[in-house]
């Protein structure tokens, strides 16, 4: 966006860049938001004055990195799952191939957010894609095998984790928002549309979630042993990669 330009009476307006996670000495990475500008010259007299943005605690940070990094796995995962399924499941249920790839293209989206704020960001995924890349590639081989049911329970199980997952990490950053406000505060922005993309992947989440329950997850056979074994799978790995 092009900046207003100065007169030759009116000094340089400086130019505030805002960091919102605070990088230490140490560590290199920054968290940058959007520049904020601010003109004397433009501003009434009565305007309120921009409040002052919150800064994230060492302990915020590292939850942030990790929230990410789960994030991003899980999205791969979620991919290499729907990739595995759906030939096995369209071939005996063709009707359900535009559901398929809508949740698949979704998941892809996904992933491409998470990989985009991960570069972005410079955090290190998890070091054990290599694993997570063959373990989702055989659960949705062998849920797509075992039938049309098995694999809807198998979105279901992933899905009521993940969806939790979401839920908690837009907890989170609700109660810094609410930190920030009881000491005047606010969040930055690229840490707001952070808040709002959390939310959104949530809610697509859960929307899979349903359309497995719709399209008979609680069918399969062995319904809760099947269940079971994928959800604790799942907490499993996200608190592998949020680690390592």
């Amino acid at each position: 966006m092009a900046l207003p330009r100065c007169s030759s009476l009116s000094p340089p307006r400086p130019a505030l860049l805002l960091d919102f996670l605070a990088p230490s000495a140490v560590r290199h990475r920054q968290y940058h938001a959007t520049p904020f500008y601010q003109s004397t010259a433009t501003t009434q007299p009565n305007s309120e004055a921009p409040r002052p943005k919150y800064v994230l605690n060492k302990k915020q940070k590292e939850y942030l990195d990790s929230a990410l990094r789960v994030n991003q796995a899980g999205e791969l995962a979620a991919t290499l799952i729907y990739t595995a399924q759906t030939p096995q499941v369209v071939r005996s249920h063709p009707h359900l191939r535009p559901l398929m790839k809508h949740m698949y293209d979704q998941e892809k989206g996904h992933l491409t957010t998470f990989n985009h704020m991960i570069a972005k960001h410079r955090i290190r995924p998890t070091a054990m894609y290599p694993v997570w890349e063959v373990a989702a590639t055989f659960l949705g081989w062998s849920t797509g095998v075992m039938g049309r049911e098995a694999a809807m329970a198998c979105t279901e199980a992933v899905e009521t984790e993940i969806g939790t997952h979401y839920n908690d990490q837009v907890r989170e950053i609700l109660s810094w928002e609410a930190d920030a406000e009881s000491r005047g505060e606010e969040l930055d922005d690229e840490l707001k549309e952070m808040l709002t993309t959390f939310r959104r992947i949530r809610d697509e989440e859960l929307e899979h979630l349903d359309h497995a329950v719709e399209n008979d997850s609680k069918e399969a056979q062995p319904y809760d042993p099947l269940v079971n074994v994928i959800r604790l799978g799942c907490r499993a790995a996200i608190k592998i990669s949020e680690r390592v």
